[in-house]
């Protein structure tokens, strides 16, 4: 009988799906209930290929823009939020509509309004063709928000009024990415107008102070997301950095033991928009060649929770 080698599996906590992620797929599920099926979802409703299948199978029909979608079904708008003509086009159809837009993404949206209303230039730190950078820059008229994706284009930025400049970001970004693009706009722009509160969300964060803390440890590091899962690509990246062998997996099928040659310490983390059930599969495939141990390394403490639209509330609700 052959001895199968050991290896310890670092788990990094917090992982996976964040309060806003699991909002916005109970109000799919929600919907599905209370409407039937189909419920149609304008862009995925979170950036994850088994949550979208999952909620296909139930009776959700994916969609990319409102024009595909019937006047007489409901349709979510996605976790990552919307321009502001997408509710509008909604309400002159008299359709049906459920917002799913993250509360945190609404914030920063509310935070370009008001720096528009106060009359100053906007900059968004963020990634270009995102759909949470397509939606608040859909808030403002075009041209109100320019997008800053990197440190040269902070140091290239021309605003009209140097005195009266604010930033907003994206709230899935790489901590560190953007601390050094914000340096960049603040040795230009002394004045510069931050937000009250990181934008930043507090899940991106905390996952990726999760991954340092176990990175340094581990000969590999498997992140479970999609790659069109912002958060989940920043959390390979911050692996990376932080010295670990960093692969972005779908799921455990994704797995190559060929990463894994010599490895005696492996770990996982799961993006915000990856499913638990991702990571219990990962560490048991690991158990079919490995004796593995798991370990639980813990970063941060996460209780937010974000209410459901009232349309969609049970009575025993909190």
């Amino acid at each position: 009988m052959t001895t199968r080698p050991p290896i310890t599996v670092l788990l990094a906590s917090p992982r996976g799906f964040c309060a806003g992620v699991d909002r916005a797929i109970q109000i799919v599920e929600r919907a599905i209930t209370k409407y039937g099926a189909p419920v149609y979802v304008r862009h995925e409703i979170v950036h994850n290929r088994h949550v979208v299948e999952r909620l296909k199978a139930l009776g959700a029909v994916f969609v990319e823009e409102l024009d595909e979608c019937p006047t007489d079904r409901p349709v979510v708008f996605s976790a990552h939020g919307v321009p502001k003509s997408v509710p509008a086009e909604a309400k002159d159809r008299k359709m049906l509509f459920l917002d799913a837009t993250c509360p945190l993404v609404s914030k920063v949206h509310v935070e370009a309004e008001r720096h528009h209303d106060a009359g100053r230039e906007i900059v968004l730190i963020g990634h270009a063709g995102h759909p949470e950078v397509v939606g608040t820059m859909g808030q403002l008229p075009d041209g109100a928000i320019a997008l800053i994706e990197t440190v040269a284009d902070a140091q290239a930025y021309q605003p009209r009024d140097p005195s009266n400049v604010a930033f907003v970001t994206q709230t899935t970004l790489s901590v560190d990415d953007t601390a050094e693009i914000v340096a960049a706009l603040r040795a230009r722009f002394p004045e510069i107008t931050a937000p009250h509160k990181e934008d930043i969300c507090y899940a991106t964060t905390n996952r990726q102070e999760a991954v340092k803390a176990i990175a340094g440890r581990a000969d590999v590091l498997l992140v479970l997301g999609s790659a069109n899962s912002s958060n989940s690509v920043r959390l390979a990246e911050v692996g990376l950095r932080s010295g670990a062998r960093a692969h972005l997996i779908d799921d455990a099928e994704s797995l190559d033991f060929a990463w894994l040659e010599g490895a005696r310490v492996v770990g996982v983390t799961a993006g915000a928009s990856a499913p638990e059930v991702l990571v219990q599969g990962v560490i048991d495939r690991l158990a079919e060649c490995f004796e593995v141990t798991v370990e639980e390394v813990d970063a941060a403490r996460e209780t937010v929770t974000f209410k459901l639209p009232k349309v969609l509330a049970l009575a025993n609700d909190p």
